[in-house]
């Protein structure tokens, strides 16, 4: 896993640190930049205008001039529209606004934007224009142009297809100063694909669906991909800190600590308008940047007037996406949430969502079908907190209308986190209250049924301890929370925990019941949930913790014997087996649920730094101490093609796949097996061989130097023939003990 924010927002980098070279953008460079001439950098040209006379010109003018006025600030006397000698104009316009930044601006956002239904405005810069036009590179003919011949590229997703048949995952190690990419191999070694020293100079990311690999450099983030491993993509971002993909992976943000500057000689792909900016939305296919931001100063809002006021971090990330990349929102914390359009990065409706007060917000992580809503809705949830003699309130908004859906009230509320399921079917918002007098605390889970009718709200019972995590079971409707007694500081490592496990009860047909606690586990160290990508198997886990290293496999669907008090349950909780690893920082399933990596990174400590892989029944495969092991990422998978009819389908003649592929299991293993006797046959026959040729280059040693063929059998002839000549007999004595019978005797 990439550091987190907390860990890179704060660093200081030094150029001095990187090297400059390793990260070639010339080419970016001579293909992009643009050097602008002083006193035009602030007029634009634009085309697409409808032909229009002098008595229609003003009209036409004035309807522009609020479009143009969008982006900018410009007038009626800066707008000059040429006219032909037939009376008409030629649908074109010189338009100079205040500053250079409003140009730009108004080329980035206006360009291929719709004046009416039949009119589509082109926007450039004049100096864009003057300058190719004046350097030859607009020829007076028309010339065809030069077509390249087709050059078949490498299938992005080859990783889908496992040459060994077995369907294998992929994982990245990032140790030492060198990244590799394997196969993973169940008890065996992993395999090799690719290794490359100085890969990346901070960390390594895969993209949502497993398209690209993401190495980070002082000069920006390059894209790897494909069966050879080239570089596809390059985004030059200055000393960039952190990235985030949008989830189809058609966007890319890039965050750096130290705003943007621009240098007098231009930037291969940003210009002056992306300078002092931290954050850089990027198109993936076409490598150029959609739209800069600058860094916000956050502030708390004002619940308390006579409370000390303190600093909030940016979050991260910033920039959160609909779950079909339609829209980008930021969080301007205390006040609003802006709301883009992609591609354009228009302002959605050109104005931000006012919610006074508000402090988070989260889409719906995808598109979700609400009962009795037919028309295209994507949703987001938001909580605002208690500001003078008005509650707290937590909303579900639809975009793009901006309607909120469904709010609820709250009161006495000291936070509140709001919790997606993987579907979009259930929001959970874990409400942290206070007691009147404010010396008490308490949690209650208020659960928000997105796709029922009128989106009704349950309550699961009130937790008076501090719940520190939680967790929904992918693709499913359970969930497991971890609660202590006792108040944790950030960052500190909690005291006694208690893991509980929440289900629906059993209802008629395919509703869900109401959610009811299922189980409590006491006395625990945990402090982490992982649950399995499929749903059903959960870790149970403590992390970051120098005194204990546990790790709990537990099955939510056991097919033993349920506890009669749990008959009404759609669970059947059972622990399957426990684990140590000592200074486990981080745990991972891999996509298809079978697998579990755990890893102790050098990035937090020093100490048995390397890694351990489980299967998902908690026995362990594989464990391996690598010094320096920094970082191990599972390549995620693309989603399935196969249809809900199709899976079903699979799952009912499951049985029958399982046996074929153990047959397929136990071949394998019986081949290693032979494999193995072989190998150790071919080792014994290589030593006789060895054996065979030194005792003959002995004996040739032997002939030259006039030495006997056998120094042994020559020895005891001549001590035969010593004993012969002396003629005396020795007589050797041997004497030999025996018992033939003992008795004990115990006496009084």
């Amino acid at each position: 896993m990439a550091p987190s924010f907390d860990t890179l927002r704060d660093d200081n980098f030094d150029e001095d640190d990187f090297d400059v070279d390793e990260v070639d953008v010339s080419d970016l460079r001579e293909k992009y930049e643009v050097q602008l001439e002083q006193g035009y950098d602030a007029f634009v040209v634009v085309d697409g205008l409808p032909e229009v006379n002098e008595e229609q010109k003003p009209k036409l003018v004035k309807f522009l001039l609020k479009k143009l006025n969008t982006v900018g600030k410009t007038s009626e006397d800066l707008i000059f529209m040429p006219m032909g000698e037939d009376g008409k104009s030629l649908r074109f316009a010189f338009v100079e606004y205040s500053s250079p930044a409003e140009a730009a601006a108004a080329v980035r956002q206006l360009d291929y934007a719709p004046l009416d239904k039949r009119h589509t405005l082109r926007v450039n810069k004049l100096t864009d224009i003057d300058r190719y036009g004046r350097e030859g590179r607009v020829d007076e003919e028309y010339t065809p142009p030069h077509i390249d011949e087709f050059q078949e590229k490498e299938h992005l997703r080859s990783f889908m297809a496992d040459p060994s048949g077995r369907g294998r995952d992929q994982f990245v190690m990032f140790r030492g100063e060198s990244v590799g990419v394997f196969w993973a191999n169940d008890k065996e070694a992993p395999e090799n694909i690719v290794e490359r020293p100085h890969w990346t100079e901070t960390f390594v990311q895969w993209s949502p669906l497993g398209t690209y690999l993401t190495s980070v450099h002082a000069q920006g983030v390059q894209l790897w991909g494909g069966a050879s491993w080239t570089r596809q993509k390059r985004f030059a971002h200055p000393f960039v800190n952190l990235i985030a993909f949008s989830p189809l992976e058609n966007y890319l943000v890039t965050w750096s600590n130290r705003p943007i500057s621009i240098p007098e000689e231009g930037h291969p792909m940003l210009s002056l308008d992306d300078d002092g900016k931290n954050y850089v939305i990027w198109d993936i296919e076409t490598g150029k940047p959609l739209r800069s931001f600058a860094q916000q100063d956050v502030q708390p809002p004002a619940v308390d007037e006579n409370a000390p006021k303190k600093p909030v971090k940016n979050p991260w990330p910033a920039f959160k996406w609909s779950a079909d990349e339609k829209y980008v929102a930021r969080l301007n914390q205390g006040t609003s949430i802006s709301v883009y359009e992609l591609p354009r990065m228009n302002l959605l409706d050109k104005t931000a969502v006012k919610l006074d007060g508000v402090m988070d917000f989260d889409w719906a992580p995808a598109t979700v079908q609400r009962d009795g809503v037919k028309t295209y809705e994507q949703l987001f949830c938001f909580w605002t907190p208690e500001i003078g003699s008005n509650p707290a309130r937590v909303g579900l908004m639809s975009i793009p209308s901006k309607e909120v859906v469904r709010s609820l009230n709250l009161f006495n509320v000291s936070d509140a986190k709001l919790h997606w399921q993987s579907e979009g079917a259930y929001l959970c918002v874990k409400v942290d209250r206070h007691s009147k007098s404010k010396k008490s605390m308490a949690t209650t889970l208020e659960i928000f049924r997105v796709k029922e009718k009128g989106v009704p709200v349950e309550v699961v019972d009130t937790i008076k301890d501090t719940v520190i995590n939680f967790a929904w079971e992918p693709k499913g409707d359970r969930f497991v929370i971890i609660t202590t007694t006792e108040p944790v500081a950030p960052g500190a490592v909690p005291p006694k925990t208690s893991v509980a496990f929440f289900c629906p009860e059993k209802a008629k047909g395919n509703a869900v019941g109401n959610f009811k606690h299922l189980r409590t586990l006491e006395k625990k160290n945990s402090n982490a949930i992982y649950w399995s990508p499929k749903g059903r198997f959960v870790v149970i886990a403590t992390v970051h913790n120098q005194q204990s290293s546990e790790l709990e496999f537990y099955d939510l669907d056991f097919e033993g014997e349920k506890p009669e008090a749990e008959k009404d349950f759609t669970a059947n909780l059972q622990l399957m087996n426990t684990a140590d690893h000592y200074g486990v920082t981080d745990i991972e399933w891999d996509p298809s649920g079978r697998y579990v990596a755990t890893w102790a990174s050098a990035w937090k400590h020093t100490m048995e730094n390397g890694y351990h892989l489980y299967d998902f029944k908690g026995e362990q495969l594989r464990e391996e101490p690598v010094e320096k092991f920094k970082q191990w990422q599972w390549r995620p998978r693309p989603p399935t093609l196969l249809s809900k009819e199709e899976q079903k389908q699979i799952r009912k003649n499951l049985r029958e796949y399982s046996r074929v592929f153990e047959q397929e299991d136990n071949e394998r293993i019986s081949s290693a097996d032979v494999a193995v006797v072989e190998a150790r046959r071919h080792l014994l026959e290589d030593w006789y061989a060895w054996v065979a040729a030194m005792e003959e280059e002995l004996a040739e040693e032997r002939a030259y130097l006039g030495l006997p063929a056998d120094p042994v059998a020559e020895l005891l002839k001549a001590k035969t023939a010593e004993v012969a000549a002396d003629g005396e007999e020795q007589i050797i004595e041997e004497i030999m003990e025996e018992v033939l019978e003992e008795t004990e005797e115990i006496v009084q």
